[in-house]
Protein backbone atom coordinates (compact mmCIF):
# COMPACT_ATOMS: atom_id res chain seq x y z
CA UNK A 1 0.00 0.00 0.00
CA UNK A 2 1.26 3.47 -0.86
CA UNK A 3 2.38 5.51 2.18
CA UNK A 4 -0.17 8.29 1.54
CA UNK A 5 -3.04 5.76 1.39
CA UNK A 6 -1.79 4.04 4.55
CA UNK A 7 -1.70 7.35 6.44
CA UNK A 8 -5.25 8.22 5.36
CA UNK A 9 -6.46 4.81 6.57
CA UNK A 10 -4.77 5.23 9.97
CA UNK A 11 -6.06 8.77 10.22
CA UNK A 12 -9.62 7.63 9.58
CA UNK A 13 -9.19 4.96 12.26
CA UNK A 14 -8.23 7.58 14.85
CA UNK A 15 -11.13 9.77 13.73
CA UNK A 16 -13.59 7.00 14.52
CA UNK A 17 -11.91 6.14 17.84
CA UNK A 18 -12.08 9.77 18.94
CA UNK A 19 -15.78 9.94 17.91
CA UNK A 20 -15.29 12.95 15.67
CA UNK A 21 -17.44 13.59 12.63
CA UNK A 22 -15.84 12.67 9.33
CA UNK A 23 -18.16 14.21 6.75
CA UNK A 24 -18.25 14.59 2.99
CA UNK A 25 -19.43 18.18 2.69
CA UNK A 26 -20.67 19.75 -0.52
CA UNK A 27 -19.11 22.97 -1.78
CA UNK A 28 -21.91 25.50 -2.18
CA UNK A 29 -19.66 28.38 -3.25
CA UNK A 30 -16.03 29.49 -3.49
CA UNK A 31 -15.61 33.25 -3.12
CA UNK A 32 -12.39 35.11 -3.90
CA UNK A 33 -12.32 37.62 -1.04
CA UNK A 34 -8.70 38.69 -1.67
CA UNK A 35 -5.92 37.85 -4.10
CA UNK A 36 -4.52 35.44 -1.49
CA UNK A 37 -7.68 34.28 0.31
CA UNK A 38 -10.80 32.36 -0.64
CA UNK A 39 -13.97 31.72 1.33
CA UNK A 40 -15.33 28.17 1.09
CA UNK A 41 -19.03 27.81 1.87
CA UNK A 42 -19.79 24.17 2.63
CA UNK A 43 -23.07 22.40 3.32
CA UNK A 44 -24.50 18.93 3.92
CA UNK A 45 -27.72 17.01 3.32
CA UNK A 46 -27.77 16.43 7.09
CA UNK A 47 -27.78 19.06 9.82
CA UNK A 48 -24.22 20.18 10.55
CA UNK A 49 -22.96 19.22 14.02
CA UNK A 50 -22.56 21.76 16.79
CA UNK A 51 -19.33 23.74 16.53
CA UNK A 52 -17.77 26.32 18.82
CA UNK A 53 -15.83 29.45 17.85
CA UNK A 54 -12.11 28.78 18.03
CA UNK A 55 -12.42 25.15 16.98
CA UNK A 56 -11.12 23.96 13.62
CA UNK A 57 -11.55 21.30 10.95
CA UNK A 58 -9.08 19.00 9.22
CA UNK A 59 -9.59 19.06 5.46
CA UNK A 60 -8.57 16.26 3.12
CA UNK A 61 -6.97 17.60 -0.06
CA UNK A 62 -7.63 15.22 -2.93
CA UNK A 63 -5.50 14.78 -6.06
CA UNK A 64 -2.42 16.55 -4.69
CA UNK A 65 0.86 14.64 -5.15
CA UNK A 66 2.55 16.82 -2.52
CA UNK A 67 -0.18 17.05 0.14
CA UNK A 68 -0.18 13.87 2.24
CA UNK A 69 -1.68 15.32 5.41
CA UNK A 70 -4.99 16.98 6.09
CA UNK A 71 -4.93 20.75 6.42
CA UNK A 72 -6.17 22.38 9.65
CA UNK A 73 -8.45 25.35 8.99
CA UNK A 74 -10.24 27.51 11.55
CA UNK A 75 -14.03 27.56 11.62
CA UNK A 76 -14.79 30.99 10.24
CA UNK A 77 -18.57 30.98 10.57
CA UNK A 78 -21.54 28.64 10.87
CA UNK A 79 -24.78 29.75 9.25
CA UNK A 80 -27.46 27.61 10.90
CA UNK A 81 -30.29 28.93 8.75
CA UNK A 82 -28.52 27.95 5.55
CA UNK A 83 -26.77 24.94 7.13
CA UNK A 84 -23.40 26.27 5.97
CA UNK A 85 -19.87 26.05 7.32
CA UNK A 86 -17.51 28.81 6.20
CA UNK A 87 -13.75 28.30 5.93
CA UNK A 88 -11.41 31.21 5.20
CA UNK A 89 -8.42 29.75 3.37
CA UNK A 90 -5.05 31.45 2.89
CA UNK A 91 -3.64 30.24 -0.43
CA UNK A 92 0.01 29.52 0.34
CA UNK A 93 0.91 26.14 -1.15
CA UNK A 94 -0.20 23.36 -3.45
CA UNK A 95 -2.79 22.01 -1.01
CA UNK A 96 -4.53 25.31 -0.40
CA UNK A 97 -4.30 26.20 -4.11
CA UNK A 98 -6.29 23.06 -4.86
CA UNK A 99 -8.86 24.07 -2.27
CA UNK A 100 -9.10 27.48 -3.92
CA UNK A 101 -9.89 25.80 -7.27
CA UNK A 102 -12.85 23.81 -5.94
CA UNK A 103 -16.15 24.39 -7.70
CA UNK A 104 -19.75 24.46 -6.50
CA UNK A 105 -20.98 20.88 -6.25
CA UNK A 106 -17.55 19.40 -5.43
CA UNK A 107 -17.13 17.28 -2.30
CA UNK A 108 -14.70 18.12 0.50
CA UNK A 109 -14.03 15.62 3.28
CA UNK A 110 -13.69 17.27 6.70
CA UNK A 111 -13.08 16.03 10.23
CA UNK A 112 -14.85 18.29 12.72
CA UNK A 113 -15.13 19.88 15.16
CA UNK A 114 -11.64 19.68 16.62
CA UNK A 115 -9.92 21.39 19.55
CA UNK A 116 -10.96 23.64 22.41
CA UNK A 117 -12.57 26.92 21.47
CA UNK A 118 -13.01 30.32 23.09
CA UNK A 119 -14.60 30.58 26.52
CA UNK A 120 -18.16 31.73 26.95
CA UNK A 121 -18.79 34.94 28.92
CA UNK A 122 -18.61 34.60 32.68
CA UNK A 123 -20.61 36.62 35.15
CA UNK A 124 -19.60 40.27 34.98
CA UNK A 125 -17.89 39.99 31.59
CA UNK A 126 -19.64 42.49 29.34
CA UNK A 127 -17.10 44.19 27.06
CA UNK A 128 -15.29 41.81 24.69
CA UNK A 129 -12.36 42.86 22.51
CA UNK A 130 -11.63 40.43 19.65
CA UNK A 131 -8.19 41.07 18.13
CA UNK A 132 -7.03 39.56 14.85
CA UNK A 133 -4.33 39.91 12.24
CA UNK A 134 -4.02 38.31 8.80
CA UNK A 135 -5.88 35.01 8.45
CA UNK A 136 -6.03 35.04 12.27
CA UNK A 137 -9.23 37.05 11.94
CA UNK A 138 -10.99 33.86 10.79
CA UNK A 139 -12.25 32.43 14.13
CA UNK A 140 -13.26 35.86 15.46
CA UNK A 141 -16.24 36.30 13.11
CA UNK A 142 -18.08 33.28 14.51
CA UNK A 143 -17.16 34.23 18.07
CA UNK A 144 -18.50 37.75 17.59
CA UNK A 145 -21.68 36.45 15.99
CA UNK A 146 -22.45 34.07 18.87
CA UNK A 147 -21.66 36.70 21.50
CA UNK A 148 -24.09 39.11 19.84
CA UNK A 149 -26.82 36.55 19.32
CA UNK A 150 -26.65 34.64 22.61
CA UNK A 151 -25.62 37.23 25.18
CA UNK A 152 -27.66 40.42 25.04
CA UNK A 153 -25.54 42.17 27.66
CA UNK A 154 -22.23 41.64 25.80
CA UNK A 155 -20.68 44.42 23.71
CA UNK A 156 -18.33 43.26 20.94
CA UNK A 157 -15.44 45.30 19.56
CA UNK A 158 -13.29 43.88 16.75
CA UNK A 159 -9.74 45.22 16.44
CA UNK A 160 -8.32 44.02 13.12
CA UNK A 161 -4.84 44.65 11.79
CA UNK A 162 -3.19 44.29 8.39
CA UNK A 163 -0.21 45.59 6.44
CA UNK A 164 -2.33 47.74 4.14
CA UNK A 165 -6.00 48.49 3.47
CA UNK A 166 -6.25 45.92 0.66
CA UNK A 167 -5.25 43.16 3.10
CA UNK A 168 -8.21 43.75 5.42
CA UNK A 169 -10.69 40.91 5.11
CA UNK A 170 -14.50 40.91 5.23
CA UNK A 171 -14.96 44.10 7.23
CA UNK A 172 -18.63 44.27 6.28
CA UNK A 173 -19.23 40.81 7.74
CA UNK A 174 -17.58 41.80 11.02
CA UNK A 175 -19.63 45.01 11.18
CA UNK A 176 -22.81 42.91 11.41
CA UNK A 177 -21.84 41.77 14.89
CA UNK A 178 -19.98 44.61 16.56
CA UNK A 179 -17.91 47.76 16.32
CA UNK A 180 -14.94 47.37 13.97
CA UNK A 181 -11.65 49.18 14.58
CA UNK A 182 -8.74 48.89 12.16
CA UNK A 183 -5.00 49.39 12.08
CA UNK A 184 -2.75 49.20 9.02
CA UNK A 185 1.03 49.33 9.08
CA UNK A 186 1.11 51.91 6.28
CA UNK A 187 -1.79 53.98 7.60
CA UNK A 188 -3.91 53.43 4.48
CA UNK A 189 -6.97 52.64 6.61
CA UNK A 190 -7.75 53.14 10.27
CA UNK A 191 -4.94 54.04 12.64
CA UNK A 192 -1.35 53.60 11.53
CA UNK A 193 0.69 50.90 13.26
CA UNK A 194 0.06 47.54 14.88
CA UNK A 195 -3.12 46.52 16.69
CA UNK A 196 -1.44 47.05 20.05
CA UNK A 197 -0.79 50.70 19.08
CA UNK A 198 -4.49 51.45 18.62
CA UNK A 199 -5.75 54.28 20.81
CA UNK A 200 -8.73 52.25 22.03
CA UNK A 201 -6.40 50.28 24.29
CA UNK A 202 -5.49 53.44 26.17
CA UNK A 203 -8.93 55.04 26.08
CA UNK A 204 -11.22 52.16 27.02
CA UNK A 205 -11.30 49.12 29.29
CA UNK A 206 -12.47 45.60 28.48
CA UNK A 207 -13.47 42.53 30.46
CA UNK A 208 -12.10 39.93 28.03
CA UNK A 209 -9.64 39.99 25.15
CA UNK A 210 -9.63 37.11 22.66
CA UNK A 211 -6.98 37.02 20.00
CA UNK A 212 -5.68 35.11 16.98
CA UNK A 213 -2.93 35.98 14.52
CA UNK A 214 0.85 35.99 14.13
CA UNK A 215 2.70 34.98 17.30
CA UNK A 216 4.49 38.36 17.79
CA UNK A 217 1.11 40.09 17.63
CA UNK A 218 -0.44 37.68 20.12
CA UNK A 219 2.48 38.09 22.51
CA UNK A 220 2.02 41.86 22.37
CA UNK A 221 -1.70 41.49 23.07
CA UNK A 222 -1.00 39.20 26.02
CA UNK A 223 1.49 41.73 27.35
CA UNK A 224 -1.20 44.41 27.14
CA UNK A 225 -3.68 42.14 28.93
CA UNK A 226 -1.28 41.50 31.81
CA UNK A 227 -0.59 45.21 32.24
CA UNK A 228 -4.29 46.09 31.99
CA UNK A 229 -5.21 43.21 34.33
CA UNK A 230 -7.81 41.90 31.90
CA UNK A 231 -8.71 38.30 31.08
CA UNK A 232 -7.22 37.14 27.80
CA UNK A 233 -7.29 34.09 25.54
CA UNK A 234 -5.22 33.42 22.42
CA UNK A 235 -5.63 30.86 19.67
CA UNK A 236 -2.23 29.35 18.86
CA UNK A 237 -1.37 28.47 15.29
CA UNK A 238 1.30 25.79 15.76
CA UNK A 239 1.99 23.52 12.81
CA UNK A 240 -0.42 20.59 12.96
CA UNK A 241 -0.64 17.24 11.23
CA UNK A 242 -3.19 14.78 12.64
CA UNK A 243 -5.36 17.28 14.56
CA UNK A 244 -6.14 14.64 17.18
CA UNK A 245 -3.13 14.71 19.52
CA UNK A 246 -1.59 11.52 18.12
CA UNK A 247 1.42 12.74 16.14
CA UNK A 248 2.86 15.26 18.66
CA UNK A 249 3.62 17.71 15.87
CA UNK A 250 2.06 20.73 17.58
CA UNK A 251 3.39 20.37 21.14
CA UNK A 252 3.51 23.53 23.29
CA UNK A 253 4.73 24.07 26.86
CA UNK A 254 1.79 25.12 29.03
CA UNK A 255 1.48 25.93 32.73
CA UNK A 256 -0.95 23.64 34.51
CA UNK A 257 -1.92 22.93 38.10
CA UNK A 258 -1.21 19.33 39.11
CA UNK A 259 -3.45 17.18 41.30
CA UNK A 260 -1.46 18.15 44.41
CA UNK A 261 -2.09 21.84 43.74
CA UNK A 262 1.40 22.70 42.52
CA UNK A 263 1.96 24.53 39.25
CA UNK A 264 4.14 22.84 36.65
CA UNK A 265 4.96 23.19 32.98
CA UNK A 266 3.76 20.35 30.77
CA UNK A 267 3.91 19.57 27.08
CA UNK A 268 0.44 19.53 25.54
CA UNK A 269 -0.89 19.14 22.02
CA UNK A 270 -2.29 22.42 20.73
CA UNK A 271 -4.70 20.59 18.42
CA UNK A 272 -6.32 18.63 21.28
CA UNK A 273 -5.77 20.74 24.41
CA UNK A 274 -6.11 24.04 22.51
CA UNK A 275 -5.82 25.79 20.19
CA UNK A 276 -7.26 28.37 22.61
CA UNK A 277 -5.37 28.97 25.86
CA UNK A 278 -5.75 31.48 28.69
CA UNK A 279 -2.87 33.89 29.19
CA UNK A 280 -2.11 32.29 32.57
CA UNK A 281 -1.40 28.99 30.81
CA UNK A 282 1.22 30.41 28.48
CA UNK A 283 4.94 30.32 29.22
CA UNK A 284 5.72 33.37 27.11
CA UNK A 285 8.13 35.76 28.78
CA UNK A 286 6.26 39.04 28.88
Amino acid sequence: MHFAHLFVTLHQYFELRMKKYCLDLTVRAVEQVHSRYVLLRLTSDEQLPEMEPGQFVEVLVDNSPTTFLRRPISIHFVDRERNELWLLVAVVGDGTRRLAHLKAGDTLNCVLPLGRGFAKPEKGERRFLLVGGGVGVAPLLYQGALLKRCYEHVEVTFLLGARTATDLLQLNEFRKYGRVLVTTEDGSEGEKGFVTNHSVLQQETFDMVQCCGPTPMMKAVVSYAWKAQVACEVSLENLMACGLGACLCCVEKIRQTDADGTEAVHNVCVCKDGPVFRKEELTWQI
